[in-house]
């Protein structure tokens, strides 16, 4: 990449962050209703509601990467990341940090330190975990991708991001183990307790 490529390269990144600021900030200034998740893939804005089924499976994921690396894991829910691409402001259901993870200037994490990422799928939003997000989070090279689909009562892990996707996809039936060691997570998520759609 020549100089010049390179210094339009981070205008163009620094006016997608402008405008998903002011996006972000009109939306917390609008009546969203209490238990709705707002993001922004590929400048289009998704609400959806958080159901008992979708907290569920965070939850029991949240609690396995707590019990492999402690309480004190960087692990967020819900919390902005911007990640590659056009206007891609998400809020992961679950995002696991490297330790030495720190928020840049404007107290947002860096997608550069994210290492997994876990979605749980949402009747509305089905679509962009499996294409959009999957895509953003091959791109930012987070080597877990995990989609947890309640509909399908099936995992979906995507690991090895090369080019633009992922080069390895595991499905894995909800009540059989998901094998992650080999991995940077390094653990077996239990999957008999997810509930199903």
């Amino acid at each position: 990449m020549t100089v010049l490529e390179d210094r339009i390269a981070m205008a163009d990144a620094d006016a997608n962050t402008q405008r998903l600021d002011d996006w972000f900030e009109r939306l917390e200034r609008m009546p969203v209703p209490e238990g709705f998740r707002v993001e922004i893939v590929g400048g289009n804005v998704f609400m959806t509601p958080q159901r008992n089924t979708h907290w569920q499976i965070i939850r029991r994921i949240l609690r396995a990467l707590e019990q492999r690396f402690g309480e004190d894991v960087m692990v967020l829910s819900d919390v902005r990341i911007d990640f590659p691409g056009h206007e891609n402001g998400f809020c992961p259901d679950i995002a696991m940090l490297k330790e030495s993870a720190e928020p840049d200037a404007g107290g947002r994490w860096c997608h550069e330190d994210v290492q997994f990422v876990a979605e749980v799928v949402s009747r509305g939003t089905a679509v962009n975990d499996y294409g959009p997000k999957r895509i953003a989070y091959a791109d930012a090279e987070v080597p877990v991708y995990v989609i947890a689909d309640p509909y399908q009562g099936r995992c979906h892990v995507h690991t090895d991001p090369k080019e633009g996707d992922y080069a390895r996809v595991t499905r894995v039936d909800f009540g059989t183990d998901v094998d992650l060691t080999g991995t940077v997570v390094d653990l077996v998520l239990k999957t008999d307790a997810f509930p199903r759609g």
